[in-house]
Formats: C-alpha cells, structure tokens, sequence
C-alpha cells in the first residue's frame, strides 16, 4: 500500500512496530517481513505455519502494535485516509498463488491537532474580478483538521468588499471559504489573520490589476487509490477545491494500471467538477514508459471520452485493447497529433528524456519540482537543443492531498510544487491556450506573484505557436512580449521587466540567459549584512530513481555563540535539524534537487570559525570570511553543494522591482527567464522569453 507507517518487525518485542503471531492449533508461525508483493501491495508480512497444518476453525492472530513485551506500538501513517486497508490474502494449497479473502480489514486514519494555520489567497486578480479566500488549521503533518476553533479577526492591507471584519472559526469539513470577494482599486492585498488575538499567519500577497490578466494556480499531477495512491478521485478534487484552494486541477494516473472502467469513471468525474470560472478539471493520466523509450510524461485532454495510450499493459489482465498502446514516446506524440491535448515531461520514478523525442506542438512544458525535488536541468538541458517549453511544478502526489502536498515521514523532502497560470479566464480553454503558449510560471508550493516581460525599440514578431515546428504561422507584431513568448527582434539587445511580490522576504532574484546568470538581484547590500550566518545543502546523487541524498552532519561555531536559530524546508516533522548548546548544530535530512538548512544569528560572528562536518563534505571557513556573496562547497553528484552566506538581521524586502537590459545573441535563441529564492527557502521559476534574432 501507499503509506509511510511504521515498518512492521518481528524481532525486537521492545521496539515500535512489532508483530507478534499467535496460532490456536497444533504447529508454530513463522514471520517473513520484506518487499514481496505487487504494485501497490509491495510490503508484505509473511505468516508461515511449520509444524502442523490448518484445520476448519483454527485462527492465525496477527498482532501490529503488539504491547505486551514493551514495544510502544505501531507508528500509524501521517496523512489521512478513509480506509487504511491491511489486505489480507492466503495461499491455501502452498502453490504461491495468494487470494485476498472476500472480508478485508480497514481503519480510518483522522488528523490530529491544529499546528499551524494557513490562509490562501490568489496572487493576481482584476479591479472588481471576484475572487475567493480560504482558511483551514492543519495538523503537524499537513492534514488540515476539525480540531481548531476560535476568534478570527482580518486585518487587510487595501478594502476588500465582502470578507468580514470577524468570525468564529467553526468549518463545516476543515477550513472555510469565502467566495465573491472584490478589491476595487488597484494596489496589493495582504491578510493579517489572527485568531483569538494572536497573530495566527498571513495570507497574500495579491496583486489587484487592470492590465487584463489573472492569475489561476493548479495542481496537475497526483493520483489516488484507484492505482497507487489514498483515498478516493471523489476526494481528490473535493480536496484540491476546498482544502487547498486551488483554481485548476487534474488527475495523473499511471496509464499501465488504469482499466477501461476507471477510465470512464475519472473522465465522468472530471466533467461533473468541472466547473468554467470557479474550478477547471481536465481529465488526463501518466504515460508512464520507461526511461529508455522516453520516460514520464503527463497527458491533458480538453474534453472527455477521448481514448488512452497506454505505454503497456504491465497490471491489466485485460488486454484486449493492447493494439492502442504508445509503447515509446513518439508513439505517443504520433497518437495525440489530431487530439486537443498538451503533454508535459516530468521526474519521478521514470525520469523523462528529453533527448529521445519532443513535439513542440504538443509538449508545451517540463515539470521543474515536485514532491520528488527539484529539477532545474530538465529545461536548461534542453536549451543547447532549441527546445521551447514553458515551466510547471506540481505535487506528483500519492497521499491525497493535491495542492497541499507535505512529504510526511519517508524519503521524500521537499512540499510539492504549484504552477500559476496567466490567461484572462479560468476554463478550460483559456488554460489550454496558456499551456500552448507557456504563460505560466511554477513555484516550490507558494503563492508569490512573478511578472517578467519584455520590451523592444523597433518592432517585433511574436508568434502564438512555436515557427520551428508551425512555419506556416503569421506572427504579430509587438512592441512587447511576457513570459512564454516566443519572439524574433531585430534589437541587439531588449529591456526586461522583472515585478516579485512574495509571502516572504526576497533573498535573490537570478535573471538568466539559458543556464547562464546574468545578474543577481538582491534586496539588500553589503552595508546592509549583519550577525546571521547561512548554512543550506542542496543537491541530487543523480537524475534516476534513488537520486535522494542523505545528510547527516554537525555545524559547530567556534567562538561565537548562537543566540537564535530559524530552520528552511524542514518539511520531515521526524527528521533532526537542532541547536545543541549554545555553539552546535545537528541534522539529519535528505534533498532531492532542492535545499535544506538553518539561520544561526550569532553574538560575535566576526571572530573564531565554522566547522562543518557532514557524510557528503567536510569543510572549514573562518567566520570573518563570510561574506556578502555565498561561499559554495561542491560535494559531488548532481549539484549536491553546501553553501554559506552572511545576511542581515532584519527580515529582508518582500518586494523586488527592477528593470535590466539583456543582449540578445546573434543567432540561436536567447532565451530569458528568472528564478526566485525566498528568505524562508521558497522558489518560483519563470517560464523562459524566447528571443531570437535570425
């Protein structure tokens, strides 16, 4: 099943998660704990009789959690299901073959108490365009729960017509929502939520516009238990809609566990959810081929009732419609070519590869983060080959919670990702349209506001369809171009337009040319720097499956002394990352592409040294050092590095406004794009400005 429980073993009476095996005839039971099942089921406890034999009524009792020897218990899973199925199966005739009995064992699994409270609200709307805001309390795993009530009071930063000054905190299913809220003035929107007079959170920023676009924030890529995943599709999107509060949704099913039956359920669902200007579903699923002949690839339809492609039938005892499946990626590409579709590449257990295939007419994006890490060289890797796509994150989520996506106790570390999609209208068609022409940006699962646009002297040609693969497209002619864009200039070089309004203090903003930076842009200067030292790890061990990176060290302050620590993206609540003394600190943790670390604000920074001691990389700086510009200590692998910096004391600028001049090359593409790191360890990354000028 898909879980993160406890790990059942039958050796230690003491320990968590202990099993114990009675049996009530003649013969003794044995235990076998190991990876031995099918896709989902893979964990398996093996009860063996030796001995003797079954008889009609004998009763094999299996105890998980057993407590009578000292063993606290089973540590349950962290994220909620409606039915945590122990499936229970037997091999009556020693053939190896096992059958499930037709009665199966399941509890429910309820979150626990309010931890944290969190407020939503979308990043870009019109003057007047209604939009929606929501509140929920989520446990300490993520699980927004019915266990938080109180006082609430709204302190907003312009008027907002509709959202009441107070309320009691009383949800009906784990948050609330207000729907039809209007700003009629342009400026920007930020929510102090208190509750019971204690500031609670924050909600915003939102940007209120009148240039005529908004800003619609999706999820599209998790799965349930339908294949490998909790809960159920109904659940699923009740949760991206109203847990999450989210704008635009999809379900992603691997394609060689999907039959005909659930199929027609999921495309039934999505038209019944489906709801133009509240809430856009589309119905689509994982082609899921191997690395080798092409890797994951997420497929989106715009309307229901169209066929699915599978890459195999590996888990399907029906495979009468083997025929239809895409066994490769230009198998795939070669049946979507009629079909109102797009296609993403992304990084999970398969990894795509962008060197087999690319259709620039149908894969219109690569996923840069999810709940698996981060992966900024699926686009840059892509570049040298002219390949145009725009960037989205989601969750690849299997717990059930899309656009909410927390790791919980295993071996992924990072929260799943969100995209924002920049149109005029949230349907389905201007969303896929958005798609088509890359006006959308990702981040690592905030809700900051990112602007980046173009500007040019003479006139430009911008084409709404890509001419490498539509030459026969009429371009427009324009004076400016936003993310996504594709543009032939005639200018050697073309001012860019950067707006940042985040959550969060600004910690950097890279302005690109492909994998290259052209500038930093920070919100602070080297006259600004104070007593707070940096200390972050980062990185991959590859881009497979495995790629996980395990870090284990000791950050240890010679001298100086630590008079507060704050932690980054320490988003495994089971996991260590600690001050220990007044000079320590000690961690354990993993990365997966992104990063991870802490904030130590120091008495006497200026003196003595920093050790740190890690499984990855040891390394010794002395503390006068650390500067202004980040030290970088590569540690091997793919980008795995640890890094330090000074920063100031005070919380940085939330807000980042700049305009700079890039020189575009004389041929190939030029193509612009920005990324942002928050000061509590967010990312966003824009979608790339494709210029060319030949």
């Amino acid at each position: 099943m898909i879980t993160d429980a406890g790990k059942p073993q039958a050796t230690d009476p003491t320990a968590e998660n202990y099993v114990s095996a009675e049996f009530s005839g003649n013969g003794e039971i044995s235990l076998r704990i190991g990876p031995e099942g099918a896709r989902p089921w893979i964990l398996t406890v093996t009860a063996q009789l030796n001995g003797g034999y079954l008889s009609e009524g004998d009763q094999i009792t299996l105890t998980f959690g057993d407590t009578s020897k000292g063993s606290p218990g089973m540590l349950m899973q962290t994220f909620v299901e409606e039915g945590y199925e122990l499936r229970v199966m037997t091999d009556v005739q020693a053939t190896g073959n096992f059958l499930p009995l037709p009665d199966q064992f399941a509890i429910g699994v309820h979150p626990g108490p309010g931890s944290n409270w969190r407020a939503v609200l979308p990043s870009l709307r019109q003057v007047g365009e209604g939009f929606r805001f929501g509140l929920k309390c989520e446990d300490k795993w993520g699980n927004p729960t019915d266990q938080a009530s109180g006082r609430v009071r709204i302190e907003t930063s312009i008027p907002v017509d509709g959202l009441p000054e107070s309320f009691d905190y009383v949800p009906s299913d784990r948050s609330m929502i207000f729907d039809d809220l209007t700003v009629n003035e342009t400026g920007t929107l930020r929510l102090r939520i208190f509750v019971d007079d204690m500031l609670a959170c924050e909600a915003g920023p939102m940007v209120v516009s009148d240039a005529g676009l908004s800003g619609y924030w999706g999820d599209l890529h998790g799965q349930t238990g339908e294949t490998v995943g909790v809960n159920s599709i109904e659940s699923y999107f009740d949760f991206a809609r109203n847990k999450a509060f989210l704008d635009v949704c999809a379900h992603q099913a691997n394609d060689f566990q999907i039959n005909q039956t659930f199929w027609h359920k999921l495309n039934d669902l999505t038209a019944k959810v489906n709801e133009p200007g509240r809430f856009t579903v589309f119905p689509g699923y994982e082609w899921s081929g191997n690395t080798a002949v092409g890797g994951d690839h997420n497929v989106f339809y715009a309307t229901e009732g169209r066929p699915i492609y599978r890459c195999s039938h590996a888990l399907l005892e029906d495979r009468s419609e083997m025929s239809d499946d895409a066994n490769t990626l230009t198998d795939l590409f070669a049946k979507l070519k009629d079909e109102d579709a797009t296609v993403y590449a992304h990084v999970g257990g398969r990894y795509c590869n962008i060197h087999y295939d690319h259709d620039p007419r149908i894969e219109t994006a690569v996923e840069m983060h999810s709940a698996w890490g981060t992966f900024e060289w699926v686009l840059t890797d892509g570049f040298p080959m002219r390949r145009r796509v725009g960037v989205v994150c989601n969750s690849d989520g299997h717990k059930g919670r899309p656009g909410a996506s927390y790791p919980g106790a295993s071996r992924f570390g990072a929260y799943g990702g969100l995209t924002c999609f920049l149109t005029d209208r949230n349907d389905r068609g201007s969303i896929m349209e958005a798609q088509r022409r890359r006006h959308h940006y990702g981040t690592t699962g905030c809700r900051m506001h990112l602007a980046v646009s173009a500007r040019f002297e003479s006139d430009a040609a911008l084409f709404r369809r890509n001419p490498l693969s539509s030459p026969d497209v009429v371009p427009d002619n324009v004076r400016n171009a936003m993310m996504g864009d594709i543009v032939r200039v005639t200018d050697e070089t073309v001012d860019i337009d950067i707006r940042v309004e985040a959550h969060a203090g600004i910690l950097e903003v890279e302005l690109r040319d492909a994998d290259e930076v052209i500038e930093r842009l920070q919100t602070y200067s080297p006259d600004d720097l104070g007593e707070r030292i940096r200390v972050t790890w980062s990185g991959a061990e590859y881009r497979g499956r495995g790629r996980d990176v395990r870090w284990t060290g000791r950050a240890q302050f010679d001298q100086a002394r630590i008079r507060d620590l704050t932690t980054i993206n320490t988003w495994n609540p089971e996991t260590i990352l600690d001050q220990r003394g007044s000079q320590s600190v000690v961690w354990n943790g993993v990365t997966t592409g992104n990063f991870m670390g802490f904030d130590a604000y120091l008495a006497d920074s200026r003196t003595g040294r920093l050790n740190i001691s890690t499984n990855q990389r040891m390394l010794d700086v002395a503390l006068k050092e650390v500067g202004f510009a980040p030290s970088v200590f590569d540690a091997g692998g793919l980008g795995k590095k640890i890094t330090i910096q000074r920063l100031p004391d005070a919380p940085l600028e939330r807000s980042v406004i700049a305009t700079r001049s890039v020189k575009i090359s004389e041929t190939g593409d030029t193509p612009v794009w920005v990324r942002v790191t928050t000061e509590d360890g967010f990312q966003a990354w824009s979608s790339p400005i494709y210029l060319y000028r030949k």
